[in-house]
């Protein structure tokens, strides 16, 4: 069956990008409903946006959403996989700012919320959408490619110049409450280099190392406290690309496979894999089909071993 929160839940904190305060308010929402933003600090015109894959109108270092009128809500994508991971399908997400608060870097604030508020099921039958057949895009030696699965599965390769971070990789299935356990703490991470560049063109304004990101610097983490995990970029990589899945509309049943993937072309596979013939159907799932969906059996006792 499908779900929503059992009640009004709100996190507040600064963009990473934009450095502006905001607070975000999750509520309750009727089935079918799906998850939607809106604008609550815009008086006039629509400042309903949907959370869906065309609505993507910029990818530059995080996913952000736009309406027809030009209303945006930026870095979506750990707030989304939050969602989805915690098996959430119906939402209204207030928020009165244009750009989700980053938290520490991760969704574990996020998953914590909404674990502690807990979720209401609602009376309707949950559909998703099923991979019939490969698709893949391709862009400056990066690869994102979603392949028929019986389940969520997402699998990413990274290699980075920088030794702290290196070639890595990792594949998980986002059932039994894998995204809460493995992947939901673990955060942004950027180049010292790269930080100082975006700052000075007016980004990541509201980033402080150690609190919201992870910083390398060449051979070694300056970040204090250091990190999570020992692969914990590929990890955040992993939680990126569920986020930005989640804006299918309704739960992916797909092998994603990312190579050096990031926002811009996980978006344009959403776009090839829902404009190619019959590469995708929707389905009702059954409760086979519900017990491999991410957040399913997810308990409380599982998450505070995540941070």
């Amino acid at each position: 069956m499908q779900t929503t929160v059992k009640s009004p839940i709100s996190f507040a904190g600064r963009g990473l990008h934009s450095g502006k305060k905001a607070r975000v308010t999750i509520r309750p929402a009727m089935a079918e409903h799906g998850i939607w933003f809106v604008r609550t600090d815009i008086d006039v015109g629509d400042t309903i946006v949907p959370a869906r894959w065309d609505m993507v109108r910029e990818t530059s270092l995080c996913t952000t959403l736009a309406n027809d009128a030009g209303v945006t809500v930026s870095t979506v994508e750990h707030l989304m996989a939050a969602l989805v991971g915690c098996g959430v399908h119906n939402c209204l997400i207030e928020i009165d700012g244009p750009e989700v608060p980053i938290m520490d870097g991760s969704a574990v604030a996020f998953v914590r919320g909404l674990m502690q508020r807990g979720l209401r099921i609602l009376p309707a039958p949950v559909r998703a959408f099923e991979v019939l057949k490969p698709v893949s895009v391709e862009h400056g030696g990066a690869t994102a490619t979603i392949l028929p699965s019986d389940r969520m599965r997402i699998e990413f390769h990274i290699d980075f110049k920088d030794a702290a971070i290196g070639r890595q990789h990792k594949s998980l299935s986002m059932d039994n409450g894998n995204f809460a356990r493995e992947l939901c703490d673990s955060r942004t991470f950027c180049r010292k280099g790269d930080i100082e560049k975006m700052q000075a063109n007016g980004r990541a304004l509201g980033g402080k190392a150690g609190r919201n990101a992870v910083i390398f610097d060449g051979d070694r983490v300056s970040s204090p406290g250091g990190l999570r995990h020992s692969d914990e970029p590929v990890r955040h990589k992993m939680l990126d690309a569920l986020g930005d899945l989640a804006l299918a509309g309704a739960p992916l049943i797909g092998h994603y496979i990312g190579v050096r993937a990031g926002h811009a072309l996980t978006n344009q596979l959403l776009r090839e894999l829902f404009t190619t013939p019959d590469a995708v159907r929707m389905v009702i799932c059954d409760a086979e089909m519900l017990a491999r969906l991410p957040g399913y059996g997810l308990v409380w006792d599982e998450i505070p071993a995540v941070a």
